[in-house]
């Protein structure tokens, strides 16, 4: 009798757990986002040499009068102002470098740099410009009803590569030895400060070669969704790109009607397929992700490995510098 007991205490344990099963997979299928997580190289690593983040700083902008761009400084524990540093700048950088975010660019580049993995660089995080009295963006607002984001991010001209170009690099000149060559320069951002980076790389290709896309914005929101076709129809720019999107990112349905020109993830499929045909230097991944940065900061790592992976190296190897860790430059008195 008890082991006839033990026998049906086993089955009605397997048969809810057996229900359980459809109803663990039906939450995972709401929430696709729940599959993504940081994995060790966003996370600060014991024994690695932290950077610092300075600022905040605000420069007036003529591109677009009347407003003012908020931005940081990652320095990473390893610049030397006598070598010219690499350069990454992110826009919407309150979100990037929110300690407690999505993307934690600054752990990412003190992970990869210490392990000679990306070069020494330096970190810009940039905000939308507002006017004085918008108040800056944040982690839960991250300015398109309060601040001059929408059309900076989302406009198909240079103007935005003007607040990069002539505004925000000759600032940083002021301050940081930062390298001449446009290879050695690179921008990136999410959702629509991923088509800004994008067009800032497409209307520069001499200041910047680098991008970075995570579930960019290539659609209707101010004609983000022509690129596919612009890049068809122009000559092959110097420009290496990663896109990474979700097939659960915003699909174009509008008060129940499908509009191709808003579905975020076919754009971006549209925009790797036209690349690739002109031969850019691209790489890509599909998650299945909602419209956000869980699956880019998961993946974040690698996306700047792939990016940086032409830093210089030596293969000497009698280099005993080249085959250590990266430790903070030395301190001049």
């Amino acid at each position: 009798m008890i082991a006839v007991a033990k026998r049906a205490a086993l089955t009605i344990v397997a048969a809810v757990a057996f229900m359980q099963v459809p109803a663990m997979q039906a939450a995972y299928a709401q929430n696709p986002d729940s599959h993504y997580r940081l994995g060790p190289d966003s996370m600060p690593q014991e024994g690695v040499p932290k950077g610092e983040i300075k600022g905040p700083y605000v420069i007036p902008s003529k591109a677009y009068p009347g407003t003012q761009h908020t931005y940081w400084v990652y320095v990473p524990a390893q610049y030397d102002p006598a070598t010219p540093a690499a350069l990454m700048i992110y826009q919407d950088g309150q979100a990037f470098k929110d300690p407690n975010g999505d993307m934690r660019a600054q752990n990412v580049m003190d992970n990869l740099i210490y392990r000679r993995e990306i070069p020494v660089m330096i970190g810009v995080f940039i905000n939308p410009g507002r006017t004085p009295e918008q108040p800056e963006p944040n982690p839960r607002e991250w300015g398109d009803r309060t601040t001059n984001r929408g059309v900076e991010y989302n406009t198909l001209d240079d103007k935005y590569a003007r607040v990069i170009t002539e505004e925000l690099m000759p600032d940083l000149k002021k301050s940081y030895n930062i390298s001449k060559d446009p290879e050695m320069h690179g921008i990136g951002g999410s959702s629509s400060g991923a088509i800004a980076a994008f067009t800032v790389a497409w209307e520069r290709p001499n200041a910047f070669r680098k991008v970075l896309s995570n579930v960019g914005s290539f659609t209707n929101i101010r004609g983000g969704h022509a690129y596919a076709d612009i890049v068809l129809s122009h000559k092959r720019r110097p420009i290496r790109i990663f896109l990474c999107d979700g097939r659960n990112d915003n699909r174009g349905v509008r008060n129940g009607v499908y509009d191709e020109t808003w579905d975020w993830f076919l754009q971006n499929v549209r925009l790797m397929q036209a690349l690739t045909k002109k031969g850019y230097d691209i790489n890509y991944t599909w998650g299945m992700n909602l419209h956000g940065q869980k699956f880019g900061g998961a993946i974040m790592p690698d996306m700047m490995r792939w990016l940086w992976r032409d830093g210089p190296i030596s293969t000497d190897v009698n280099d005993k510098v080249e085959r250590s860790f990266r430790q903070p430059a030395a301190k001049k008195e």
